[in-house]
């Protein structure tokens, strides 16, 4: 067994802490608050966006602004949700917590909405296409609310997760894909809170944890697109220059600890930065809660990324 203080370092240190090392699930101690709940996630509220701006013409393409009191420039934490790449889990509204907490912090938030797979025109391609709509609305909305794109992080939780470590790959798809970009926004700095990024490689996972087909997320072979991962699987877009966080709660379920080891010896081996932080007693759900005790370990990291000195 691995010692526990071995985790807790990995933590507080925000080391590597190589891949296999992740302890089981320990006891909560005595007086700390139970691990998060899926309905505690349902129930996570902030305050009301300061602005609204659709990207698309279907009702789930649009981003929401969060952006702090006084002249700016502000750097931006560009947040995605999750919810299994599904309708059925929540989404954009329960970020209004994480968004609410950081825009008091001095930093803008671009909440994203975007279609899933379980509405018309989500998953592949559509989805992929709405997270490069969304970045690119950004940019041309950045000037008017003195949002600085030079400091710039995305930040996704699980389904969000993968979305935004897709992101950091984007300059790599090849021409012939649907999911080109000529000139993406660049994001190299990266949080992926219990992510499930790595389509190749955790298919079965995915599976179990969510019910997803890769049907559903990387589309159908064909002959002009054999391999479905190409142009979907963030582990295969590397190296991309980003800087990739991992961030999981020690009794995550969905994405346990290993998910984010495995992702980060790979990017690693590729020639990336990647880090990971293991939340002591946190489940999937304290990972993206400002009101969780995991915040404290999570905000220093997301402020380091930003280049901000407090």
């Amino acid at each position: 067994m691995i010692p526990r203080l071995h985790l807790l370092l990995c933590s507080m240190l925000v080391s590597g802490c190589g891949a296999g090392t992740a302890a089981p699930p320990s006891p909560a101690s005595a007086g700390a608050p139970a691990p998060m709940t899926l309905n505690d996630y349902l129930a996570l509220t902030g305050p009301a966006p300061t602005a609204t701006f659709a990207y698309g013409s279907a009702p789930s393409q649009y981003a929401q602004l969060f952006r702090p009191s006084g002249p700016g420039p502000f750097p931006v934490v560009v947040l995605v949700h999750g919810g299994c790449w599904t309708v059925q889990f929540g989404g954009i509204t329960q970020m209004h917590n994480v968004a609410g907490a950081l825009a008091a912090r001095g930093i803008a938030v671009w909440n994203v909405e975007y279609r899933r797979v379980d509405e018309p025109g989500g998953g592949y391609p559509g989805t992929y296409q709405d997270m490069n709509a969304a970045l690119d609305k950004l940019a041309a909305e950045a000037p008017a609310h003195q949002l600085d794109t030079t400091r710039i992080l995305a930040m996704g939780h699980s389904a969000g997760g993968q979305l935004v470590q897709w992101l950091a790959g984007r300059s790599k798809i090849a021409p012939t894909s649907p999911l080109f970009h000529p000139n993406p926004l660049p994001v190299p700095a990266i949080i992926s809170l219990g992510g499930l990024a790595d389509l190749r490689h955790e298919k079965e996972l995915i599976k179990s944890s969510c019910g997803r087909d890769m049907v559903q997320l990387a589309g159908s072979p064909s002959a002009q697109r054999p391999d479905i991962y190409a142009d979907t699987n963030a582990a295969d877009l590397m190296p991309n220059g980003s800087q990739t966080v991992l961030i999981t709660g020690e009794l995550d379920t969905v994405s346990p600890p290993r998910v984010a080891y495995a992702y980060a010896a790979r990017a690693q081996a590729a020639g990336d930065q990647a880090r990971v932080v293991i939340l002591p007693g946190a489940s999937h759900y304290d990972e993206i809660a400002a009101t969780s005790p995991s915040w404290k370990l999570i905000l220093p990291v997301i402020e380091q990324a930003l280049r901000l000195s407090r």
